[in-house]
């Protein structure tokens, strides 16, 4: 990550800009398949202020402390669980995105979890590819459990194809490595 950028926890009050950094960041969607993405509403606040009642938020600031990224966690099925990770598009390939994911396992190693699942577009080389790169292996429909089953299906009940949808994997040692 570039040293102009800092890991952390959002005040309350940055929850209200992170819906604006997954808007640019769904633009990426436009030249994809997956276009219809772009025109979907992000997070409310109320489910960021879940996500943050459950010190399950992380955002990623510039040199200026404006959040230009943030991570969202929860627990599923017993482990840390990836609901979101969005960067905007204009401070992109500087690290964020992994910094935000080693944030997270890094909460989660302290919590006592061994490790950290998502769900991601198998298809599209900033999701799944990117996400393997770190350590995230593709899990089989068998080696889901109840709860991550259950976001897959609400994905694909929202809109999302089944068939590009992957769930993955990943030791929260391995996301720590450097």
């Amino acid at each position: 990550m570039q040293p102009n950028y800092t890991i952390r926890r959002p005040t309350q009050a940055e929850l209200s800009m992170l819906p604006a950094i997954e808007v640019a960041a769904a633009q990426l969607f436009l030249p994809t398949q997956y276009a219809f993405i772009a025109a979907w509403p992000p997070a409310t606040l109320e489910d960021l202020a879940a996500y943050f009642s459950w010190d399950g938020v992380w955002v990623a600031v510039d040199i200026h402390t404006t959040p230009v990224g943030f991570a969202l966690a929860k627990i599923v099925d017993g482990e840390v669980y990836l609901s979101e990770l969005d960067v905007h598009p204009e401070h992109g390939q500087r690290g964020l995105g992994r910094g935000l994911i080693k944030a997270v396992a890094a909460w989660g190693k302290q919590q006592g979890y061994r490790h950290m699942s998502l769900l991601t577009f198998n298809d599209i080389a900033w999701n799944a590819l990117f996400y393997a790169r770190l350590g995230f292996r593709a899990l089989t429909a068998a080696e889901c459990g109840p709860e991550l089953t259950a976001i897959a299906q609400g994905h694909i009940a929202a809109g999302l194809p089944a068939t590009a949808r992957v769930a993955m994997l990943a030791e929260l040692d391995q996301l720590l490595l450097d």
